[in-house]
């Protein structure tokens, strides 16, 4: 029993310290979060996307992952060129926002909007695969038959990170209030997303 509570811990903190890092998908989660749009859907494609990856890696789908590396190929390309657009749109907010914190109820657009760019930044970041699956896969077979509670460990930390995330952003209200905090927000997503966006396309 002390095994598995040690591997589901374990599996909490790699989880954490791979999860915790400004990327694409965090800025975005943060801005919505801000915004009150959509966190609820938001957060439970993160989170169940999370769990999935992470059960695929624990499963051992990671070899077959490193196994087509062309995939991989695609999906950097792709995931390189969204970020970029996403960017370029972000920067365009900055530019001409004039806006504040306003919570207006969500409307079916702008929800459906959240939800398709969520799944994208999600399932169109290489890293995903690379950290999540394969990472994470790796490290879980080091701890043999415990690799499962290793993996549930994992997938509550990136549901409490998410969560906090999503629905923590609110407590920022205040800042928010003012126009020139949501540019530099905006600005801080576009920088993430051209960065990230660069990165993966240098790579491919």
């Amino acid at each position: 029993m002390t095994h598995f509570v040690s591997a589901a811990a374990a599996g909490f903190g790699t989880g954490l310290s791979l999860i915790v890092a400004i990327g694409a998908q965090n800025a975005f989660v943060l801005r919505q979060g801000v915004r009150r749009e959509a966190v609820l859907a938001v957060v439970g494609i993160c989170t169940l996307s999370d769990a999935l990856l992470i059960a695929l890696g624990v499963g051992g789908v990671g070899a077959l992952v490193t196994a087509f590396p062309r995939a991989l190929l695609a999906v950097r390309v792709l995931g390189g060129c969204f970020l970029l657009a996403y960017g370029a749109l972000a920067a365009r907010r900055a530019l001409r926002s004039g806006e504040s914190l306003r919570t207006p109820g969500t409307t079916a657009g702008s929800a459906r909007r959240a939800v398709l760019t969520c799944l994208a930044l999600t399932w169109l970041n290489p890293h995903v695969y690379l950290d999540t699956v394969l990472l994470l896969g790796s490290v879980a077979a080091g701890h043999g038959t415990a690799r499962w509670a290793f993996g549930a460990g994992a997938m509550v930390a990136s549901a409490c990170w998410f969560t906090a995330l999503g629905f923590g952003a609110r407590l920022l209200s205040g800042l928010f209030a003012r126009p020139a905090a949501w540019r530099v927000l905006d600005w801080l997503v576009a920088a993430t997303m051209v960065v990230v966006g660069v990165t993966l396309l240098a790579g491919a």
